[in-house]
């Protein structure tokens, strides 16, 4: 899942960052005791290169900055993806704000893929933004060639809105599509199926 870089200052926007429970995950706020986890996972070309903002390599320094970003919540809110039973960071989720409006972004560490953690983080990320916010419409886009992030946003009723160009700090420029979902469906889908 990559989000745009640019950032607004619309308040429309603003939310706050309350933990969330989900079935498997404790979603909140990273802090310096996920720096270790967070840098070992981060530290991943396959994960750098889907994303717009994360550099690779990784390290503690990068770890740090990222810190005190979600910290400030200057462009968004990010959390923390934990599990439930012993506390294991294993990604990231976030409403980021874009040059589009609100966008949903996530990654999930190369060891935790496949079991349905960024589905789950993504269906309490999706009904935070229309439960806290006045938004009609919410945003993702994920790179052409990252069909598990396609499956996520399509489970989360995401609508296929066009393709545009991103500039990945580790890939480069490289295409993406877009999706949007709006209020309206978004209300219908509130009932999340369990795929």
């Amino acid at each position: 899942m990559v989000a745009e870089a640019e950032d607004t200052e619309d308040e429309s926007y603003a939310i706050d960052c309350p933990v969330l429970a989900t079935e498997r995950l404790v979603m909140r706020a990273p802090c310096e005791s996920d720096l270790e986890q967070l840098v070992t996972l981060a530290d991943n070309r396959h994960v750098a290169e889907m994303l717009a903002r994360m550099p690779h390599p990784y390290g503690e320094a990068e770890g740090r900055t990222f810190l005190a970003m979600a910290a400030s919540r200057r462009a968004g809110i990010a959390y923390a993806l934990t599990l439930k039973d012993a506390g294991t960071f294993v990604g990231c989720a976030g409403l980021n704000t874009t040059d589009r409006g609100l966008e949903l972004g996530y990654w999930i560490g190369e060891p935790y893929w496949k079991r349905g953690y960024a589905t789950e983080a993504a269906h309490a990320l999706v009904d935070l933004a229309f439960q806290r916010t006045s938004i009609q419409v919410l945003h993702a886009s994920t790179r052409v060639i990252n069909p598990a992030s396609r499956r996520v946003i399509h489970k989360c009723g995401f609508q296929y809105a066009g393709q545009g160009m991103l500039n990945s700090i580790v890939a480069g420029q490289v295409p993406v599509e877009r999706y949007r979902l709006d209020r309206k469906t978004w209300t219908s889908l509130r009932n999340w199926v369990h795929f």
